[in-house]
């Protein structure tokens, strides 16, 4: 393979047992939107059901039916998806028994409507803004969508399944929006009950909520990014901090080693020039793989045991490593990142590099990138039953 992405679905089922360990028997759902933050949406929500996950969450409608056809069935799992657009398949999430986020009176009508088309009743939870200011009903119109859920209820159209809100600031520790927050989803549920619904699950606990907020648990948790072994935030501590183990690593084959004099421009710009004679790797990856461009001059690789860093800009398709003189053959693996076993850097030293997060390096690698599936066994050693498919197997 000219790269590759290697998922470990053992260290992911772990993680979820451990995440579960924390939810003081909350039911939990495994967030996998975003193809499960790059790491393959179906492959993951199975090995999360299997590690015990009743719930699989997604932001579109269209990969919650994705996820359904792919075999997910009600009798299997609860499907949830919260990102709508006016004129979105509400029918077909009816069909499918998804769980349909209503954040306003436009997509209760909607949903509504196509429940009497398909003379179904709808599954909806109704989300509360407490305060991240995105998607979600704003206090001062809550009772009148409350009211409105409930109407529709009455006339059997929906059935309101849940209420949910989510974290502004769940990653950062003490700060004063995430009391506020509590209680105003307190607030919200009480004039959701008073108005005559009766949920099945609340829920507000993402990934940091899960590690820090006990009190933010209540029926139903959601972690996202730490389901993968990343942490949510570096302030929180490391994954093994939290018993938790990075499921991602992305590595290539060194596709050319050369030697090049002192004052040598490499790649676009000449933005590095090496210092003396030196060699140089060409690793085959790039932004239009996913490897952030702004991390050029200072993304880390492992290459023969040894750190190396990006030396000059990242291109599309490949990118170059100062081996200051030593001459690894071709075909010797650079690991960009993984679980740190070998010494490899982590997803959060290129997080640091290209001043983003976590979140972002694992979820940008692209579908060019193959995904190569093993469970538990040595990294780099694919093993009997690993198998190779793309990232929307």
């Amino acid at each position: 393979m000219r790269a590759r992405v290697e998922i470990d679905l053992g260290a992911l089922r772990a993680n979820v047992r451990a995440l579960r360990a924390r939810t003081d028997g909350a039911a939990y759902m495994a967030v996998v939107k975003a193809d499960a933050y790059g790491h393959g949406m179906v492959r993951c929500a199975e090995a999360a059901l299997q590690a015990g996950a009743g719930w699989v969450g997604v932001a579109t409608p269209y990969e919650a039916l994705e996820l359904r056809a792919a075999g997910i069935t009600p009798e299997r799992a609860r499907v949830m998806c919260w990102l709508w657009t006016p004129g979105g398949p509400w029918r077909e999430g009816i069909e499918a028994d998804l769980d349909m986020s209503v954040s306003d009176p436009w997509a209760l009508a909607e949903v509504t409507e196509a429940a009497r088309a398909t003379g179904r009743t709808a599954r909806i939870q109704l989300k509360a803004d407490t305060g991240l200011g995105r998607n979600g009903c704003q206090p001062a119109d809550w009772a009148d969508l409350v009211d409105r859920a409930r109407h529709a209820e009455r006339e059997g159209l929906v059935t309101v399944t849940g209420l949910w809100s989510h974290f502004a600031c769940a990653d950062e520790p003490g700060h004063p929006s995430i009391a506020a927050q509590l209680a105003r989803f307190d607030e919200m549920s009480a004039r959701a009950y008073a108005g005559g619904l009766r949920p099945e699950v609340r829920h507000m606990a993402n990934s940091p909520a899960v590690l820090t907020l006990p009190e933010a648990r209540f029926d139903l948790v959601r972690p996202g990014i730490a389901m993968y072994g990343l942490s949510p935030a570096p302030e929180l501590g490391t994954p093994a901090d939290h018993g938790l183990r990075p499921v991602m690593t992305l590595a290539a084959p060194l596709a050319l080693v050369k030697h090049v004099p002192g004052g040598h421009g490499v790649s676009y710009g000449h933005h590095y020039v090496t210092p003396g004679p030196t060699t140089l790797g060409l690793v085959p990856l790039g932004y239009g793989d996913g490897v952030p461009r702004h991390a050029s001059g200072a993304g880390p690789v492992l290459v023969d045991g040894k750190w190396r860093t990006v030396a000059g800009r990242i291109a599309m398709d490949q990118f170059v490593v100062d081996l200051g003189g030593e001459t690894p053959p071709e075909g010797t693996e650079a690991v960009l990142f993984g679980p740190g076993d070998r010494g490899e850097p982590g997803a959060e030293d290129w997080a640091r590099a290209a001043g983003t997060i976590g979140y972002e390096i694992v979820t940008r690698i692209g579908g060019r990138v193959p995904r190569v599936y093993v469970d538990g066994e040595p990294h780099g050693n694919a093993g009997p039953g690993a198998d190779a498919a793309g990232p929307r197997d």
